[in-house]
């Protein structure tokens, strides 16, 4: 149920993406960054069909780098562009005009929030936008160029070379401003996808609500022991993690019980654990082992000699 889910999101994401692509920037003449910046350059150049364009250019970048990037990558890499050439081959004959008349500044920035939210869904769903992402990958597997740094090279090279096809600074500015939008849209849906809240609660009736916690909100709760340095008496305080979805309902739980608790509430990028996020993070299996055994404590001198 989960890889259906996923699959789901990750179309969702890719059909977002296409249409802030095929409605408000291609008809602008818009160059992005990417394999789609890339095949833009081919389509206004050499009138060249974009999505063949995108999913063959894909597919040689998957055939050079098929070792470097490993074989899950590939895969996903295949399913997202399958898709989105799909979607793209039905969408772009469908906007020989871009949908905000006379406004390319609107465009760029309405394309760019499109192609920024779905680009998050698709990373959200653990998805691969195909494209540059396998440039960087490479270079990041031989270099010591950062991945991120990578993909803003590329992304900036391909964007500044509209400059020999249309003689003009600013489609470039437009290219640039896009690439910003976009990265700062997709940031904004990964980040909301897991963002939590931490809850620290003062209360004399401390176990009724992590009991009403734990029923309700179906959330543990860590119990603190500390001293009030003002009073100068023992106090108990409650740890709760939750999703920000979450919060009015804790509040809630705890007006109910006690009117005057006191609450201190934080946001948190991020949670990992049972409940809340996996850490996604792939360790070579040498490199897993080495850690394990540094972890391990150290034999002592006795325990040596029998």
């Amino acid at each position: 149920m989960t890889h259906i889910k996923d699959y789901t999101m990750i179309t969702v994401g890719l059909l977002c993406y296409c249409f802030g692509y095929s409605a408000f920037l291609l008809p602008e003449e818009i160059v992005t960054g990417g394999v789609t910046g890339l095949a833009s350059l081919l389509y206004f150049g050499f009138k060249w069909n974009v999505a063949i364009t995108y999913y063959v250019i894909n597919a040689i970048l998957l055939a050079i780098a098929f070792k470097t990037v490993g074989k899950q990558f590939v895969i996903r890499t295949i399913i997202g562009a399958t898709i989105a050439t799909l979607l793209l081959g039905i969408m772009v004959p469908l906007f020989k005009e871009p949908i905000v008349a006379q406004q390319p500044f609107m465009n760029v920035i309405i394309g760019a929030a499109l192609c920024g939210i779905g680009l998050g869904i698709v990373f959200t769903h653990n998805g691969s936008s195909a494209g540059t992402d396998i440039i960087a990958a490479m270079v990041t597997k031989h270099s010591n160029i950062s991945f991120g740094r990578t993909m803003i090279y590329v992304d900036m090279l391909i964007i500044s070379s509209s400059y020999l096809i249309f003689h003009s600074l600013d489609k470039i500015v437009y290219g640039l401003i896009f690439m910003f939008i976009c990265s700062m849209a997709a940031d904004m849906v990964i980040d909301s996808n897991r963002q939590s809240v931490q809850f620290m609660i003062f209360s004399k009736k401390w176990k009724e609500i992590a009991n009403a916690i734990t029923r309700e909100a179906h959330r543990g709760c860590t119990v603190l022991h500390g001293t009030g340095w003002y009073t100068q008496s023992e106090t108990t305080v409650l740890l709760v993690m939750a999703r920000n979805y979450e919060s009015m309902h804790i509040f809630r739980i705890i007006k109910a019980i006690d009117e005057d608790a006191f609450v201190s509430q934080t946001k948190i990028k991020g949670v990992y654990g049972e409940g809340f996020d996996h850490v996604k993070v792939k360790l070579q299996k040498q490199e897993a082992e080495e850690i394990a055994h540094e972890a391990m404590p150290a034999e002592s001198p006795q325990a040596s000699k029998k």
